[in-house]
Order: structure tokens, then sequence, then C-alpha cells
């Protein structure tokens, strides 16, 4: 796994465990769904916080319904260790609790990148 990173320094005003969670569930995301031998990339430039992987395509048609509770790529049972797909719904709740947007756009040739762009 390649991991790459460009930081800036933000000041958001919220509760610091949420916003903590937020980005602990974002970046735990992406790892869980990168392809071996692939890359994640964390910037946080300006005022949008961006994590995208390589993984799997995504089709366009799911891709507002990525945000919405017990929603995963594939439409079916999860196994044990699994998520059950509430990852992105709680990480756009808390966004939206600090006022913040969370978006999604897939990846070229595989993979996501969820932005979190705050106020």
């Amino acid at each position: 796994m390649t991991v790459t990173t460009t930081v800036e320094p933000l000041t958001v005003p919220g509760d610091p465990v949420l916003l903590a969670h937020l980005v602990r569930n974002l970046v735990a995301n992406a790892v869980a769904y990168y392809h071996q031998g692939g890359r994640i990339r964390v910037d946080l430039t300006g005022r949008v916080l961006r994590v995208s992987n390589t993984g799997p395509e995504i089709p366009a048609d799911t891709l507002p319904r990525l945000f919405e509770p017990f929603r995963r790529l594939n439409e079916r049972a999860h196994t044990a260790g699994e998520g059950a797909g509430l990852g992105l719904s709680i990480l756009a709740s808390i966004a939206r609790a600090h006022g913040a947007e969370a978006t999604a756009d897939a990846n070229p040739g595989g993979g996501l990148s969820v932005r979190i762009r705050f106020p």
C-alpha cells in the first residue's frame, strides 16, 4: 500500500471527538476498499479534506446512494469483519452537524474520492 498526503493546517470549530471519528472513518473506509498494491491519498487543502483510493470500479448511478445507511457497493449480506454499510452515512451526518458537505466521485480506473467541504 502506498499512502501519500498533503496536509495544510485547518481549524474547524466543533466536537473534536466527532471530527476525529469523521477522519478516522474516512481513512478506514479507503483502506478497507483499496486494491492490493494500490494507493491511498489524503489531502487537506484550503477547507477541503479529500481521501481517495484505488479500488473497485464504482458505477456512477450508485454514487448518490453511498451515503445512505446500510448501503454497500455490493448489495449482499456482510460477512464477519466487514462493515454493514454505515461508515459513509455516519461521516456524512458528522459533516452536516459541522456545516460541511460530503460528496463522492468515482476515480477513473476504479476507486473512490470522498470530499468533505468545511464552511
